[in-house]
């Protein structure tokens, strides 16, 4: 699998799946529906998982869809929240770490398991 750099990715994007993330409920949120699977769960599920409810669930929800991450669909009577991109978040993440001494000569970085090595990206 080719590992992505920060170059390849628009730092604009990156910054808002980031400042999307920069909340402990909304990363609670996430979280919880990334362990759900593929399958989602009901908005009062999530709600009942997390301990969030309401407008500030919905709140959070709406935040996280607005950058991709998380999608609600309408099942009948009911509101399923999947978690929505997998790959885009993998991407980012190994996107930036793997920017880890990407200015360094391959003997600077000590200790050796600080960073990945630079040959196997």
């Amino acid at each position: 699998m080719s590992v992505a750099h920060f170059d390849d990715i628009s730092l604009a994007e990156a910054a808002s799946l980031f400042a999307a993330l920069g909340s402990e409920q909304r990363l609670l949120v996430l979280r919880t529906l990334l362990r759900a699977g593929p399958n989602g769960l009901s908005i009062g599920e999530l709600g009942n998982r997390t301990g969030i409810t309401g407008a500030t669930l919905t709140h959070h929800m709406k935040t996280l869809a607005g950058v991709g991450v998380v999608k609600q669909e309408k099942q009948g009577r009911s509101v399923i929240c999947i978690a929505a991109d997998y790959p885009q978040l993998e991407g980012q993440l190994t996107a930036l770490l793997g920017e880890c001494c990407a200015d360094c000569t391959n003997d600077a970085c000590s200790p050796k398991d600080h960073c990945h090595e630079r040959d196997s990206i």
